[in-house]
């Protein structure tokens, strides 16, 4: 059996979201600074580079250095998938850092490792439906497997 992709969701993965979102949202013709992105939530500037270099690294963003530098989306927001930015979240330096298992908890109890696979499973297929545009537009629920799966749980 081919194995599925799995996804986690962790601080960073939420942060890495929010802070796509500020960007697409600032976004005009120049590049948005880190600092104007990390005073609207409660980032630190250093954290913030940490997630932008996974971000950067990935393809989902593109760096200016110099005055009037920052960060500017590398593909329309559309094109953004919310997987994308997750996986791109822990790909960075203080992801790697953390070298504990996130399973390790739940070493010898297949049944309770099996449910948790399973669900990190359905996170990454709901999240690889969604993108950044459809989170700005507030249309998350019109994805044809967020749709489904809001039905089945209404």
């Amino acid at each position: 059996m081919a194995s599925r992709k799995t996804l986690r969701l962790t601080s960073r993965g939420r942060h890495a979201v929010l802070a796509m979102i500020d960007l697409a949202q600032k976004q005009t013709d120049k590049p948005v600074p880190l600092a104007e992105i990390s005073r609207t939530g409660t980032i630190s500037l250093s954290y913030m580079e940490q997630l932008f270099a996974g971000l950067r690294r990935n393809g989902l963003v593109k760096s200016y250095r110099g005055p009037g530098g920052g960060y500017v989306l590398a593909m329309p927001a559309s094109d953004i998938k919310i997987s994308s930015i997750l996986e791109s979240a822990e790909d960075c330096i203080a992801a790697k850092r953390n070298t504990k298992d996130p399973d390790e908890d739940l070493a010898g109890n297949e049944y309770a490792l099996h449910l948790w696979d399973n669900l990190w499973q359905a996170v990454f297929v709901l999240t690889d439906h969604i993108t950044l545009q459809d989170v700005i537009d507030k249309e998350v629920d019109k994805s044809p497997v967020a749709s489904k799966l809001f039905d089945i749980a209404c």
